[in-house]
């Protein structure tokens, strides 16, 4: 942990970081009285900054300097956990003004871990019906589950967008469920500029896409809680979330009520309804005041990134399958080049 620890202040040194040389002497008898030790401020937002311009699957790297971090280490209880979180998603959602921002709670110590089980900090309930169907998000039936054993009882009526409560694990603690406030989720609800009819589907989406079940390895402590929020790409909603045969699979409903043939894949039914339910996704983010990017000013913006970070004598990592948007895929900038597949620290893992 000392030569990681080590290392890290290095890699900070190099971008510039102002690092006091009697830093390294502090870290050391932190880690040898208590097997551990405590990230400060800088190096917090240095953490997460390098994170997420590390992070191989994201596309919004352009901004991965604006990012604002949270200090959650001295949580200590699930309770608290959950509270920080609330206040994350208050200040990252930010009335519709979107603020990257990370979350960092106590590291893993002997063993013992903050969890989030959550995929993200917010989530809509996917209910198993008694025929075999699922109201909601079809994603989302294990956690929603676990949820329920817990305890947790949903308002009823059941619907097709319940937000789910946070599932936190806290060392030494029973797993506890969390439900979050209305007052903190921010939803966006989805009509056409041209298409009255979408109001009629009555769909929604949240406003904070915020990432909580990545573990972040830095400095030789492990962050096995650190939730990331950035703001939407509109095709992770409209193409992904709305359009994917096993999440809400809304395709042939969009296809049916512009009067296309389903019939026939030549058709092209599924592109041109996706275009519209991508189309509805931007304008009522955009109407709402809510931060949101296509994926053509995204696709170009990592172009940007990739020349500032070239200037700078760094390669960005990549990866193309998740960089590549589900739509109008070679038509980006990003879909007509290869990526470097070398990970640097630190990153975001899966659990």
């Amino acid at each position: 942990m000392q030569s990681e620890a080590h290392q890290f202040l290095d890699q900070l040194r190099a971008e510039g970081v102002d690092i006091p040389q009697d830093r390294y002497s502090q870290i050391d008898s932190e880690i040898l009285s208590n097997g551990n030790y405590r990230l400060n401020q800088t190096e917090l937002l240095w953490a997460a900054k390098l994170a997420w311009r590390n992070s191989e699957k994201c596309i919004g790297r352009l901004h991965w300097a604006n990012i604002e971090v949270l200090d959650g280490q001295s949580a200590r209880s699930a309770a608290e956990v959950f509270q920080l979180c609330l206040e994350h998603l208050s200040s990252s959602t930010n009335k519709g003004r979107i603020q990257p921002m990370m979350s960092f709670f106590p590291p893993s110590k002997n063993g013992k871990k903050v969890r989030i089980l959550n995929s993200q900090l917010i989530r809509y309930a996917g209910y198993k019906l008694t025929d075999g169907s699922i109201l909601g998000d079809p994603d989302q039936v294990e956690t929603t589950q676990l949820a329920l054993d817990l305890g947790w009882r949903p308002r009823k009526p059941k619907t097709r967008f319940d937000i789910l409560p946070l599932i936190i694990q806290f060392p030494g603690e029973a797993l506890q469920y969390f439900e979050i406030p209305q007052e903190y989720v921010l939803e966006v609800p989805i009509r056409h500029r041209e298409l009255d009819w979408f109001a009629d589907l009555e769909l929604k989406w949240h406003a904070l896409p915020a990432v909580s079940d990545r573990a972040i390895k830095v400095g030789g402590l492990l962050f096995t809680a650190a939730p990331f929020s950035g703001f939407y790409m509109g095709t992770e909603i409209g193409a992904r979330n709305f359009g994917d045969t096993y999440r809400y699979n809304m395709l042939p409903i969009v296809a049916e009520k512009m009067g296309l043939d389903t019939r026939k894949s030549d058709s092209l039914w599924r592109d041109r309804a996706i275009i519209e339910l991508n189309s509805a996704v931007l304008y009522s983010f955009r109407e709402d005041g809510v931060t949101i990017v296509d994926h053509h000013t995204a696709s170009r913006q990592f172009i940007k990134h990739i020349e500032n970070e070239k200037s700078k004598g760094r390669e960005v990592p990549g990866n193309w399958s998740w960089l590549v948007p589900p739509i109008s895929g070679s038509t980006s900038q990003v879909f007509h080049r290869g990526y470097s597949k070398k990970q640097r620290c630190p990153f975001f893992s899966q659990q």
